[in-house]
């Protein structure tokens, strides 16, 4: 589903992101991981276009997309969240997740304005398909509340479910489980599990390593941006080299 070839992200001097290389499986979750400041983040920009790469390939459904927009990069099938939420202001819960559905929207801006039967439809259409949604994310009673008024938990969910309207192929997310209790850790385990069981592929970013070893058929480990380790959970928990970035030196071994 997406693969990455010698990817490079320069800001000056620093080299954000060196060299790194991996794959994703298509229908699998791949997590990646790392200490702050390890390139996380920059990484997944890189992927979705939020910033240019300064050398390397990225391949997302047999297309490279190094260079794309963001929009044409959306439209091929990728949707993503992001570390710090990202709602609009001034809309309902209903609405911000209606505004996901936009790639598959056929009505442009006179059939809206002339207010042709079809477009009624389609806006029927996304609707129902929005709710559904948000009913899937057990939000479904926030509907008609702002959005940005609402719990950070829920909306961690609203943001997930606009994803999720796009229909993605692939599904980016960026630390989904900041900021929340064990209890809503836990409901972002069984939402990330169910998503895949749809089709969907995931990458995340997480913190969280219970999460992470839970329910990551793969993980790629992250150092000053470049590619420390990728292997199973099971095998990431027994690397020397990923212990002793996250725990330290031994200084009295």
């Amino acid at each position: 589903m997406l693969e990455l070839r010698n990817v490079h992200k320069r800001f000056g001097g620093l080299h954000a992101v060196n060299d790194v290389s991996f794959k994703v499986a298509t229908g699998s979750i791949k997590a990646v991981i790392g200490p702050n400041g390890a390139g996380k983040t920059t990484l997944f920009n890189l992927i979705a276009g939020n910033l240019p790469v300064s050398a390397g390939t990225i391949v997302f459904a047999g297309k490279a997309i190094q260079g794309k927009k963001t929009c044409q990069i959306a439209r091929l099938g990728m949707a993503r969240t992001f570390q710090n939420i990202k709602l609009f202001h001034g809309m309902t819960a209903l609405e911000c997740v209606m505004v996901g559905r936009h790639t598959r929207s056929r009505s442009g801006f006179f059939g809206g304005m002339l207010s042709l039967p079809y477009t009624w439809r389609e806006e029927r259409a996304i609707r129902d398909r929005s709710m559904a949604l948000l009913e899937m994310l057990g939000i479904a009673d926030l509907a008609d509340a702002e959005a940005t008024s609402l719990a950070f938990g829920q909306q961690r969910a609203v943001e997930m479910a606009r994803a999720l309207a796009l229909e993605p192929k692939l599904l980016l997310l960026d630390e989904p489980a900041a900021g929340l209790n064990i209890y809503e850790t836990s409901e972002v385990a069984r939402l990330i599990c169910a998503i895949r069981d749809m089709g969907i592929t995931v990458l995340l970013v997480e913190h969280d390593m219970s999460l992470v070893m839970d329910i990551s058929d793969e993980i790629v480990v992250l150092s000053f941006g470049s590619k420390l380790a990728e292997d199973t959970p099971a095998n990431i928990q027994k690397n020397e080299a990923v212990i002793k970035i996250y725990l330290g030196e031994d200084e009295t071994a």
